[in-house]
């Protein structure tokens, strides 16, 4: 297939990226206008005075306090798993790596099962209980896979996959039990699709750092994880410190994972898939691979997240819809591959 130019691509993914973010603080029950969205934005971002005669002070609250911080935060959420699905695709050198492959995915779903089930309600800078334990379950798993890991000073790669995959297991019969016992049980269910509903500035407030020095450390790794991708023994002949280099990745995807996940549950396919359909277009060259993706993510979780707000009534788990798209994209993918496709 052939490839944008970089400038092309860059201008074309920046006005998607507005127009997707516009688009979805439009669509809702409540009827506001593109026109009134722009307005009710500008006035509050930019403070210009803006002709606000026709539009209710509640089409105001709903575009400002609900619609607009949740795709903000549907775009970071997306963004964060992108690129945490890059990075451990290249320094595990597996294409089916995905930022919940060392458990830190079931280690969220046991912090937030352990807060549900035990009915715990308390807030600490507008997160409640739910999300603080989901998120000191997610680095907490990461810890001790890391930990069962090591050797020496070193943490072999397929010991790593091996640990994360028997610790993830370990931790969701933990929530298979606790469920038998659980009166909340569609909560929990619901929990672990992700979603969100009924999140709003308080829950970016918490994501964005994580996104933002997340996607900062690792596009600063992009010349080490491209020599990575020639294989560990060759990266390290070549002057890369390949033990740092997976500490730094590893801690640093370990808490843009667990920010991401303890606010909105668990969604899955995001950091599987958009890696690959970016690579389509920019090569496998990290330094044009971690930005696409990362604005790749964040528009695909805002149109699943519109999607799942607006199909029907009752709003759908957005780890549906992702798992819906992604899945089927996924197999084509291997597809194209097997017949060198791609």
């Amino acid at each position: 297939m052939k490839k944008l130019s970089n400038k092309k691509l860059a201008m074309l993914v920046s006005i998607l990226c507005f127009a997707v973010v516009i688009f979805s603080t439009t669509i809702g029950i409540a009827d506001i206008s593109f026109i009134q969205t722009i307005k009710i934005l500008l006035n509050r971002i930019l403070l210009m005075d803006m002709d606000m005669e026709g539009i209710k002070s509640s089409a105001s609250a709903i575009i400002w306090l609900i619609r607009f911080p949740r795709a903000l935060l549907a775009f970071f959420v997306g963004g964060s798993l992108a690129i945490c699905g890059v990075s451990y695709q290249s320094i595990f050198k597996n294409p089916m790596a995905d930022p919940y492959i060392l458990g830190v995915s079931s280690g969220a779903a046991l912090g937030a099962t352990v807060g549900i089930v035990a009915r715990l309600e308390f807030y600490i800078f507008g997160l409640n209980a739910i999300s603080i334990l989901a998120f000191i379950g997610a680095t907490g798993s990461l810890f001790l896979v890391y930990n069962i890991s090591r050797v020496g000073k070193k943490v072999p790669v397929n010991t790593l996959l091996l640990s994360g995959i028997a610790i993830g297991q370990f931790l969701s019969a933990a929530i298979s039990l606790m469920m038998v016992f659980a009166n909340d049980l569609h909560r929990i269910i619901f929990w672990t699709m992700g979603s969100f509903n009924a999140r709003s500035w308080s829950q970016l407030i918490m994501v964005l750092p994580y996104a933002l020095i997340g996607f900062a450390v690792i596009f600063s790794t992009q010349r080490e994880m491209d020599i990575m991708l020639l294989g560990e023994d060759t990266a390290a002949q070549l002057g890369v410190d390949t033990e740092r280099l997976k500490r730094k990745i590893l801690v640093t995807t370990a808490l843009v994972t667990a920010a991401s996940v303890s606010v909105t549950g668990i969604i899955g396919f995001v950091g599987l898939i958009i890696p690959h359909i970016v690579r389509i277009f920019t090569g496998p060259k990290h330094i044009y691979l971690i930005p696409y993706s990362f604005v790749a993510g964040g528009i695909f979780m805002i149109l699943c997240d519109t999607l799942a707000r607006s199909m029907i009534s009752q709003e759908i788990p957005v780890g549906i819809i992702t798992a819906l798209f992604g899945g089927p994209f996924f197999v084509y993918l291997l597809k194209q591959r097997k017949t060198g496709g791609l």
